[in-house]
């Protein structure tokens, strides 16, 4: 191996171990007692406190808020799936006026701030009734501009022989999209769920501006409240915010390639 490879193998492992070690610290933080936290500062642990986590479960209202999360980020990931599959299957293979103004206005909506739409989309949602409901915290976000972008992206690069084949056999446009040409896209599709569900994972601010109700609280938003009570336990404190950030590690650690497939094939010029 060449002196430079193993240079650059021993930076990445540098930079790697710099940026892993804030996530290591507050896994110890969270196994210690109450006094370790206090007295003892290196890495090493005499005892591993499970119970911690069981604590901090119990101290707040984990289970629903919670289940808040996982149904509105997986509720906004599909459907942010589904639009952006229809939206980019019309850019990338159909032809109709005014195509490219549309997709310029799909690539305007990236530069606009979500903060700026906060004061109209709050009235709106208050005339329909929909503050501190899940059809309040899901509809609006259905529709996602860099998700049109991505499968765009990858159903231009798909062959037309694919859609010929799928006509001759007397499939619709509904069928050859799903059938044919979306799963030629799934590398997209797996990006986007991942960059989705983790954005609505850890959104705080459209939860703490839409909803009211302890009931309604997501994970971020209870984390948050969850801190205010236990500032100075830090040991409750880091278990919670460990039980938080496990959902969002496992779904990076299994669809990591599909990420990364994704991000590099969708770049492609087409």
């Amino acid at each position: 191996m060449k002196a430079s490879t193993i240079f650059k193998h021993l930076l990445l492992a540098l930079i790697s171990t710099l940026f892993l070690m804030p996530f290591v610290w507050i896994i110890v933080t969270s196994l210690r007692g109450p006094v370790e936290v206090l007295r003892e500062h290196t890495l090493i642990l005499s005892r591993f406190r499970w119970e911690n986590y069981i604590s901090a479960w119990r101290a707040s209202n984990f289970p629903r808020q919670f289940l808040n999360s996982f149904v509105v980020g997986v509720s906004v990931t599909l459907g942010q799936i589904f639009t952006s599959a229809l939206a980019g299957y019309a850019l990338a293979r159909m032809e109709f006026k005014g195509k490219k103004i549309v997709f310029m206005t799909v690539l305007a909506t990236l530069i606009i701030p979500y903060h700026m739409l906060v004061v109209p989309l709050f009235v709106m949602l208050a005339r329909f009734g929909w503050i501190n409901t899940y059809r309040g915290l899901i509809i609006p976000m259905l529709a996602n501009g860099f998700g049109i972008y991505l499968f765009r992206q990858f159903f231009k690069k798909v062959p037309w022989q694919l859609e010929e084949a799928a006509a001759i056999d007397g499939a619709s446009r509904w069928s050859t999209l799903w059938r044919v040409v979306f799963p030629q896209a799934l590398p997209a599709a797996g990006t986007l769920f991942i960059f989705t569900f983790v954005a609505e994972w850890n959104d705080l601010f459209r939860w703490l501006i839409f909803t009211h109700s302890t009931e309604m609280r997501n994970v971020q938003l209870g984390l948050s409240v969850f801190q205010e009570q236990f500032a100075t336990d830090y040991v409750r404190l880091m278990a919670a915010v460990v039980i938080v950030t496990v959902p969002t590690f496992i779904l990076f650690v299994i669809g990591h390639k599909k990420l990364i497939q994704g991000i590099s094939l969708g770049g492609i010029k087409g």
